[in-house]
């Protein structure tokens, strides 16, 4: 079975299914997703206009039972930082998008405003539906009544009402095992791409498709049992480790005692509250209110860090809430109550939005005198001036820089216009490192220093350090080509350690692609990707002091080290020279 790329003009009404060009038959992921928009994305276009696309693309061994690889891209010139943009999210949406031989949608056409289509795929082809009577709407309730429509094995891809505003920060929202909207490409503003094209859903019924073809069968299942070894195996990763005992919410009290866990929009690094949103805490909520840990966000994976969190009755499950969520709507906006993050989090998933961007925006909207700091209420109120589509709420919907700016704040946490993630960089220098290079904006997870400098793994660093340029270049570059096969970033944690799970990794890949590739090739493969996204922001008008931090963290001392971020400018040009 050979793939193919479906494109989709909803404007149009015109579904085309198009063979794949030879140089993208190796690619998948956040490879095939950046190419794909470098070729035909015009880089200086608004990117809610009509010269923008979006495009969806699983990774290279996913829809395989290579273990833990249900992981899409999707990609975009991003509204909020006007660069390339690649999301990622664990789903079995990705799986079944493979198991169809699609390698990638293209959704393209628009700018619409209302109207909104769904489109619709299955093993007999595609077509798009009226979605209108969703509009508007929560995506709890919307999931729920298409699951109930067009039958629970199907994959969903949606976005809500802060995409219907053309908001800055709004995602795409995937359906997770359970069927609700929990699972997120929440980053850069993609779901406003997505609805300004016209699509408001994408579902996707693998009954009786193909599955994906695997060219050398022998070597992609040594490669598999290589990896699931590692994986098992790791202390991180294992079954009954640190991630499926108590999620990445273990990283909470890690952080914190690091001095570099954010509070108070980034005023401080640590506080003796941390511990009552720790992981461990969590779990202990989760398993009095029989909910759900450890969890999966998709079939095959091994490592089980997600969740399910209820309300205290054990009423109203919302889905997981990672430490990037509980860090941002929590501490950073000073606020210590699980039930009242959980809240703001179902809230944001309700209406697609990223819980790191939103943290960030309650953060500095608190900052700029619109609340006061800890003011719970106020901080679900904001959730409210979304949802109602005010005047504030439309400040806030469009993220973190946006809203600083309109209230003269200073303190403004980004990156390329992207709301920094839970590592303060002037306490974890390696990851401020990558927040201020990546060409995506502020994203941890583009070169994940904190494995190293905090964790131990693939080797021990002092965080307070600034020598990190080699760590952060050579995690961006691994991180791409983990991106690209479709396999979880959390497999890092393994591979780093354990060589034979890196060899496994890449016999994976051979296996399906029929190719003959070594863990050597790894470097040169994710320069190649990186070096393609900062060419596209170079055009896009990108230059080198777009890839610093802002200027109150390189002058303001964090306690309790009471250090700024003081990687010379000179070295963060070299990062990825």
């Amino acid at each position: 079975m050979s793939r193919q790329i479906l494109r989709v003009n909803v404007s149009e009404n015109q579904i085309d299914y198009e063979e794949v060009h030879e140089e993208y038959a190796a690619l998948g992921g956040r490879g095939l997703t950046s190419q794909i928009v470098y070729d035909e994305v015009e880089p200086t276009c608004n990117p809610l206009g009509p010269h923008n696309k979006l495009v969806f693309a699983p990774g290279i061994v996913t829809g395989t039972v290579a273990p833990t690889s249900g992981r899409i891209s999707v990609g975009a010139k991003s509204p909020l930082t006007g660069g390339i943009k690649e999301a990622n999210a664990g789903t079995d949406f990705a799986q079944r998008l493979a198991k169809l031989g699609i390698k990638a949608i293209i959704v393209e056409g628009g700018p619409v405003k209302s109207g909104y289509k769904a489109l619709k795929l299955d093993n007999n082809g595609a077509e798009l539906v009226d979605a209108e009577k969703w509009s508007g709407r929560g995506l709890y309730d919307v999931y729920e009544e298409i699951e109930e429509e067009i039958g629970e094995e199907v994959g969903i891809a949606g976005v809500g009402i802060a995409a219907e505003l053309s908001g800055s920060n709004s995602g795409i929202a995937f359906n997770d095992m359970e069927g609700m909207p929990s699972r997120y490409a929440g980053r850069g503003g993609l779901g406003a791409v997505m609805a300004t094209r016209g699509l408001k859903f994408v579902f996707v019924d693998d009954e009786g498709a193909p599955g994906v073809e695997i060219e050398d069968r022998e070597t992609f299942d040594r490669g598999r049992k290589k990896l699931a070894d590692a994986l098992t195996s790791h202390d991180v990763t294992k079954p009954g480790g640190a991630l499926n005992s108590y999620g990445t919410g273990v990283l909470v009290n890690i952080i914190n005692e690091a001095g570099g866990f954010p509070n108070r929009n980034f005023s401080r690094g640590s506080d003796d509250r941390a511990s009552k949103v720790s992981g461990e805490m969590k779990a202990e909520e989760i398993e009095e209110r029989k909910g759900q840990r450890p969890h999966r966000c998709s079939p095959g994976c091994v490592i089980g860090c997600s969740e399910t969190w209820t309300k205290e009755d054990g009423e109203d499950p919302m889905g997981v809430i990672e430490y990037e969520s509980v860090w941002a709507l929590g501490p950073n906006c000073e606020i210590y109550d699980l039930d009242t993050i959980g809240e703001l989090n179902r809230q944001c998933n309700d209406m697609g939005m990223d819980t790191i961007e939103a943290g960030n925006t309650i953060a500095v909207a608190m900052e700029g005198g619109v609340a006061e700091f800890g003011d719970e209420e106020a901080a679900l109120g904001m959730m409210d001036e979304i949802r109602e589509g005010t005047p504030l709420g439309r400040i806030l919907v469009n993220g973190t820089e946006f809203t600083g700016n309109a209230f003269g704040v200073t303190r403004i946490p980004t990156v390329k216009g992207q709301a920094m993630p839970a590592y303060d960089p002037r306490a974890i220098k390696g990851i401020g490192t990558t927040y201020a290079t990546t060409p995506m904006g502020a994203d941890h997870t583009a070169g994940y220093a904190i494995a190293t400098e905090i964790m131990g793994v693939g080797g021990d660093l002092d965080p307070l350090s600034p020598e990190k340029a080699e760590l952060s270049r050579n995690l961006q570059y691994s991180t791409a080509v983990i991106d690209t096969t479709g396999h979880c970033l959390f497999t890092a944690f393994a591979v780093l350690d354990i060589p034979e799970g890196l060899e496994g990794m890449v016999e994976e890949v051979n296996g399906v692609l029929g190719a003959d590739l070594t863990v050597d090739d790894i470097p040169d493969i994710g320069e190649s990707i990186i070096d393609l996204e900062k060419e596209f922001n170079k055009k896009a008008g990108f230059t080198k002091e777009d890839d610093r931090l802002p200027e109150f963290m390189r002058e303001e001392e964090l306690p309790p080290h009471n250090d700024v971020f003081d990687v010379p400018d000179e070295v963060l040009d070299k990062v990825l020279s």
